[in-house]
């Protein structure tokens, strides 16, 4: 499994966009053979779920940081001295 938790959503939306890529055929990022081909019967998803196990998945997630209270009281305090 990779390092880096990911939240099912996550997972999900990564999985689909490197099964899509894997169906308009884009290469394996993982040494299968045709043996592992049939197990997973040529399916991309299943492709995919393979290669995200492995952790060989270019693709990141960008979180926002949550806003603190403290930040937000700051800018209303601006907003207020601005307006004067």
């Amino acid at each position: 499994m990779t390092e880096e938790k990911y939240t099912k959503f996550e997972k999900a939306r990564i999985l689909g966009a490197r099964a899509l890529q894997i169906s308009m055929g884009a290469p394996f990022l993982v040494k299968l053979n045709e043996n592992d081909l049939e197990d997973l019967r040529f399916n991309p998803i299943e492709i995919a779920k393979k290669e995200f196990e492995v952790g060989v998945i270019p693709i990141t997630v960008k979180r926002p940081y949550p806003i603190s209270e403290e930040y937000k009281k700051g800018k209303e305090k601006e907003g207020k001295s601005e307006a004067s």
